[in-house]
């Protein structure tokens, strides 16, 4: 170890594992990651790269924080539950406590079509800490364009996968799966629930995956899909050869990126596991500071720097200062705007 560098000293036990070596710990002080999702997957990732050393990790996640997350999402506790914080804040607290020296940068938002471009702006990496194919598409759309490299993961239950991405290197999502299944095609955490550590295990596989590219060593990523049942202790690698010789995926062969055109992709989402609906593009007329003295008079309102929280019985309506707002109460696509425009117009 370079003991003159006070920059090295805190990884000295993982610079010490001769495949990364202190070339590869260098590499990782200078990198920079997008993490898209700071729940279950993303805050392990967040909680692995900010201790590895990564430059700088940018965290976008849409939520705010509930007492179910606690049972998987490694970076939180009950304070952060109680000051209903939203994920991305809490997370970067969190983080720039465990390495002062990571430049932490959080992003209290969506990943849209219309944002997403500027979220990968000089990252080296993307991550997959979301929880619908739809967002997956729009990253695997970005980061083909970009030429990004991305590491997709998923979990139910006790299972869960994992594939590294490579620009120009097939197969992508799209080779893997034309389109997003449909609803209910899939268990989610819902119908299936969740266990905590297949959460741990992929999202470290993630992570180890995200170190090796930005740590230069490329060459030792998995070009398999890894699929992992920890109740029944199954570990297969499935081989992907036949999709890469196939070729024939619209976005690797022809670069058509209809989800990053608009073309694909909804303005709605109902949220795992949560009774809630996503409604974005709504209008926030005023402050939330004036907002929440008209609101005061039809049930309980609190709100802070970031969103403003409407509670009348039995729904509850969070308003974000991007312009989305959540819908508790129901997963019911329609009767969420119907709640939206009784309570705040149209």
């Amino acid at each position: 170890m370079n003991a003159a560098d006070p920059a090295l000293a805190r990884y000295e036990r993982q610079f010490r594992f001769l495949p990364l070596g202190e070339e590869g710990q260098r590499r990782l002080l200078a990198a920079r990651a997008l993490i898209c999702g700071c729940g279950a997957l993303g805050s392990v990732i967040a909680n692995t790269l900010v201790r590895a050393g990564v430059g700088a990790v940018r965290i976008v996640d849409r939520d705010f924080l509930e007492w179910n997350n606690l049972q998987r999402q490694v970076l939180y506790d009950e304070s952060d539950v109680a000051a209903r914080l939203p994920k991305a804040i809490a997370a970067a607290a969190k983080l720039r406590a465990i390495n002062s020296t990571v430049a932490v940068e959080p992003v209290v938002a969506d990943v849209t079509a219309g944002n997403v471009l500027g979220l990968c702006d000089g990252v080296d990496v993307i991550l997959d800490g979301t929880d619908n194919f739809e967002t997956r598409f729009l990253l695997n759309d970005a980061a083909c364009r970009l030429g990004i490299p991305w590491v997709y993961g998923g979990c139910v239950g006790a299972e869960g996968q994992c594939l590294t991405i490579l620009p120009g290197q097939p197969p992508c999502l799209r080779c893997l799966l034309t389109d997003p299944p449909p609803p209910g095609a899939l268990p989610t955490c819902d119908t299936a629930g969740i266990l905590a550590p297949i959460v741990n295990i992929i999202a470290s596989l993630q992570a180890c995956e995200a170190i090796k590219l930005l740590a230069g060593r490329a060459d030792a990523v998995s070009h398999t899909l890894s699929v992992i049942d920890l109740w029944d202790n199954r570990w297969r690698q499935i081989k992907l050869d036949r999709l890469r010789e196939q070729g024939g995926c619209p976005t690797c062969r022809d670069r058509e990126y209809p989800w990053l055109s608009g073309q694909r992709g909804s303005q709605t989402a109902v949220l795992c596991g949560r009774n809630a609906v996503q409604l974005s593009g709504c209008a926030i007329p005023e402050s939330f500071d004036r907002l929440s003295q008209k609101l005061s008079a039809l049930g309980r309102v609190a709100y802070n720097d970031w969103l403003l929280r409407l509670s009348v019985d039995p729904h509850e309506i969070t308003l974000f200062a991007d312009g989305r707002a959540i819908i508790s109460g129901t997963d019911d696509i329609a009767a969420a705007r119907s709640i939206h425009a009784k309570y705040l117009g149209g």
